[in-house]
């Protein structure tokens, strides 16, 4: 297996273990991570967005990694998330791609992709089935996730 692989492998175990410390630990110093939700965090937000979703997450998320593979270059995962989403109780199961890129043994891009309005349809139940196409939507969850993550970072410092 080749060592970016493992970090992948790692990272996605230390989620399922809910260590977000561990987490941040496979993170370069400058990451930049990005997602339908939280499009762009760099540094130290990337790691507080991971610690910030543990420590929401209730008992019943599970996270399965489905595949992963890496080289020197870069890597892949692919990855699921089922949970209840805080703000509703409402059970969503995400399938989410990953792309990785490294620096100095470290990830130093982590991009994750998955389908906004499925995620929003279970997510936020008929509101979110009917106008999770919507840019406005979207941009209202972000604005939401990215308050949330500040509040959650203040309290942290």
């Amino acid at each position: 297996m080749h060592a970016n692989e493992k970090i992948i492998r790692d990272f996605y175990q230390a989620f399922a273990s809910r260590d977000a410390p561990a987490m941040a630990r496979y993170y370069h110093a400058d990451i930049l991570f990005s997602d339908p939700v939280f499009p762009t965090l760099r540094g130290a937000e990337a790691g507080g967005m991971w610690a910030m979703l543990c420590k929401q997450a209730g008992p019943e998320l599970t996270i399965t990694l489905v595949a992963a593979n890496a080289d020197d270059q870069g890597g892949l995962a692919q990855w699921r998330a089922e949970y209840k989403f805080s703000k509703t109780g409402r059970p969503v199961v995400n399938n989410i791609s990953a792309v990785f890129a490294f620096r100095d043994g470290l990830i130093i891009r982590h991009i994750d992709s998955f389908n906004f309005w499925t995620w929003a349809s279970q997510a936020l139940g008929p509101l979110g089935k009917l106008l999770g196409w919507f840019p406005l939507l979207k941009m209202l969850v972000r604005k939401n996730a990215r308050k949330s993550l500040d509040a959650f970072m203040t309290r942290l410092a």
